[in-house]
C-alpha cells in the first residue's frame, strides 16, 4: 500500500492560546514573571491527533510581534502544504516552527507524546540537568540553593543581575565554602545585565568561585565587546540571547567566527526548532564550540519535545531542562526531576490535552 505523506491527507489544524501560571514568581534581570503566555497547535486527521507547543516568550522571542496569531492562523489555513515550505515561510517565527515540528511528529507517532523513541522516552534512561536558582531576595535565593542541593543536584545555574553584585558574590561564596568545584558545578546567567565597560572586572571577581561558565554577560548585539570578553575572560562565556533572531546559515557562521565563544546555549523555541537547533550545533562543532540545550519556560508538552530531542543528541553535559514544575496549571506528565536528572516515570500518565484545548482567554 502506498503511504500518503501526512501533509497530503485531509488535516484540520487549530491553535489555542494558554496562560501558564507560576507557582512562585520567577525573577530575572528583565523583571518578575507571574504568567507565561503560550500557544498549542492541534492537528487532526484519520491518523489521529497531533499536538505541539508554540512557546512564545514575550520580551525575548524574535517572533514577539503583533501578527503572531495571524501567522498561526496562516499556518492552520495552509497545513496541508509541504512542511519544508511551511518551515521556510515561518523562518521569522521560530516558536511556531518548533510547534509545527512537534505537532507533525506527534501526528505520525503511535503515542502522541513519544516524538523521539529512545531509552529516555521509554523511561529506561535519564538526562542530567542543572538546578535553576531564580533571582529574588538573598534569603529566597539561599533557600532555593539549599533545596536544590538537598535534591541531589551537582550542577546549579544561578541567575544574577538583580541584586547588588556584592550580595551575589556573597551567595556564591556561601556555596563554594561548602562545596568545591569537584563536588558542585556552578553556572551563572547574567541575561545581559553587565555594562560592557564593567564586565571584565566583574568576571574577574566571579572567577575566584570556580565558575563553570557565564551566560550572556552583556546585552546581545555588541559583537566586538563580546568577542573581547570571550578572548580574555577568566570564565568561559556562553552565548544565549545573542543567537536569537539569527536565522540565515551564513549569518550564524559569521556570528560564531566573530565572537568565538566557549559555549552556545540553544533554546529550540527561540532558535528555530529542531531544524534550526541542529544547524547551530553543526556550525558550532566545526568551530570547536561546545553547547547545551535549555528549555524556555514551555509547558510539559514543549518540555517533553525538547527533552526527547536532546537525548538523541548524546550530549553528556547537564542540560537546562528542569522548568516543568514551575506552573500550577501545567498538563500532568510523566516527566519528573530526581537526583539532578530528568526522568520519564513509567508509572505516571499524561493528562488529557483537551483540558488545555478547552480553555478560553
Amino acid at each position: 500500500m502506498l503511504l500518503i505523506p501526512v501533509w497530503k491527507r485531509m488535516t484540520e489544524a487549530t491553535y489555542h492560546k494558554y496562560m501558564l501560571n507560576f507557582k512562585v514568581p520567577g525573577g530575572t534581570s528583565r523583571g518578575v514573571l507571574k504568567q507565561k503566555e503560550t500557544y498549542f497547535l492541534k492537528l487532526k486527521n484519520e491518523l489521529g491527533l497531533g499536538i505541539g507547543e508554540c512557546a512564545l516568550f514575550k520580551g525575548l522571542s524574535h517572533d514577539d510581534r503583533p501578527d503572531y496569531e495571524e501567522k498561526l492562523q496562516w499556518l492552520c489555513d495552509h497545513i496541508e502544504e509541504d512542511p519544508e515550505m511551511l518551515l521556510e515561510e515561518l523562518s521569522d517565527f521560530p516558536s511556531i516552527q518548533f510547534g509545527l515540528e512537534q505537532a507533525l511528529l506527534s501526528l505520525r507517532s503511535v503515542d502522541i507524546f513519544e516524538l523521539f523513541p529512545s531509552a529516555f522516552s521509554r523511561g529506561d534512561d535519564k538526562i542530567p540537568i542543572n538546578g535553576l536558582i531564580w533571582m529574588g531576595t538573598e534569603d529566597f535565593m539561599m533557600q532555593q540553593i539549599r533545596n536544590k542541593l538537598s535534591e541531589g543536584f551537582t550542577t546549579l545555574k544561578m541567575k544574577i543581575g538583580a541584586l547588588s553584585f556584592d550580595t551575589e558574590l556573597r551567595i556564591l561564596n556561601f556555596i563554594r565554602s561548602r562545596f568545591g568545584p569537584d563536588d558542585l558545578e556552578l553556572r551563572v546567567d547574567a541575561n545581559g545585565a553587565f555594562e560592557a565597560g564593567e564586565a571584565m572586572e566583574k568576571l574577574k571577581k566571579l572567577s575566584i568561585y570556580d565558575i563553570h561558565s557565564i551566560e550572556q554577560p552583556v546585552k546581545a548585539g555588541q559583537w566586538e565587546d563580546m568577542a573581547r570578553l570571550c578572548e580574555l575572560s577568566p570564565i568561559p562565556v556562553a552565548l544565549d540571547e545573542e543567537l536569537i533572531g539569527i536565522t540565515d546559515v551564513d549569518a550564524k557562521k559569521i556570528l560564531l567566527q566573530t565572537i568565538n565563544p566557549q559555549y552556545i546555549i540553544l533554546k529550540p523555541s527561540l532558535t528555530g526548532g529542531i531544524k534550526g537547533t541542529k544547524e547551530w550545533i553543526a556550525l558550532a562543532e566545526k568551530c570547536g564550540i561546545r553547547w547545551w540545550i535549555t528549555s524556555a519556560l514551555e509547558s510539559n508538552i514543549g518540555l517533553n519535545a525538547i527533552a526527547q530531542f536532546t537525548y538523541t543528541l548524546n550530549n553528556p553535559m547537564p542540560q537546562g531542562l528542569g522548568t516543568g514544575g514551575l506552573f500550577t496549571n501545567n498538563l500532568a506528565s510523566p516527566l519528573m526531576v530526581r537526583q539532578g536528572a530528568l526522568h520519564m516515570e513509567k508509572d505516571e500518565q499524561w493528562g488529557d490535552p483537551n483540558l488545555i484545548f478547552n480553555q478560553t482567554y
